[in-house]
């Protein structure tokens, strides 16, 4: 005599959510253009739709997007259901003060780290001009190609 094993209640709430989705896809003939899906089936057919999808691959009578609809309420309700499961492609992420506090020690060490920078970009530009405080810095930047080039031809030239 075989002992069976009853059916784990996880499996049998899976498959009765199976049915009950597939039951509730686009594509039935309950929806006609005498009484169109309007919002709230859009916005259960795009929750439903990856699920549908795959459906559709293995029965081509199951369809992703109910064809009779209202239109643009319809879509409108679709998308945001396809919104609501996937989230849009956005990610809205939480900053713990911790991290917050942190960004912002990062961001004040960067900001000094390059006044550091541009006031030696100055100096190492000029050599002996002083009268760089007025000159804006895209004449600082030229000067400072031009030293940089001619310090790599200096290295390039040498054996």
């Amino acid at each position: 005599m075989v002992n069976k094993k009853p059916l784990p209640t996880l499996q049998i709430l899976m498959i009765f959510t199976l049915i009950l989705i597939t039951g509730c896809t686009a594509g039935s003939a309950h929806y006609t253009t005498d009484t169109p899906a309007g919002f709230w089936q859009g916005l259960w057919h795009g929750i439903i739709s990856v699920i549908t999808l795959i459906i559709h691959i293995f029965d081509n009578t199951i369809q992703v997007y109910e064809i009779n609809n209202t239109g643009g309420w319809y879509d409108f309700g679709f998308l945001l259901g396809v919104i609501c499961i996937w989230s849009g492609g956005s990610k809205v992420t939480y900053k713990s003060k911790k991290e917050k506090a942190r960004d912002k020690e990062w961001e004040e060490i960067g900001n000094k780290v390059e006044k550091k920078v541009m006031h030696k970009l100055k100096e190492w530009a000029d050599d002996v001009d002083e009268s760089t405080e007025n000159e804006n810095w895209e004449e600082v930047s030229k000067k400072a190609e031009k030293k940089l080039k001619q310090k790599i031809r200096e290295w390039a030239e040498k054996d």
